[in-house]
């Protein structure tokens, strides 16, 4: 598959500069801004999932009338919670 180009874009020289002083050992602008670009994808994919999530547990509350108690809500959150610090060893 052949390869696109990403539209460039004018910055003001300030901003250039900051970004060239974050850029690691060996990292290229264009290394960054692709990375950047696929996080950024990858996030809005995470907040699009999200939303349908959520527009979907709000109209099952409207239509059947029945949602979870908000401390069990918290209750199995604080659980996901402590099980992924217990897994990280914090």
């Amino acid at each position: 598959m052949k390869s696109a180009v990403i539209p460039q874009i004018r910055v003001e020289p300030e901003l250039r500069a900051e970004l060239e002083s974050v850029l690691r050992q060996g990292e290229t602008l264009t290394d960054f801004v692709e990375a950047t670009v696929r996080d950024a994808i990858a996030f809005r994919r995470i907040q699009t999932s999200f939303h349908a999530r959520a527009q979907a547990a709000s109209e099952e509350y409207h239509r059947a009338g029945v949602s979870a108690p908000v401390d069990a809500v918290l209750q199995r959150l604080q659980s996901k919670l402590d099980a992924k610090r217990k897994k990280l060893g914090r």
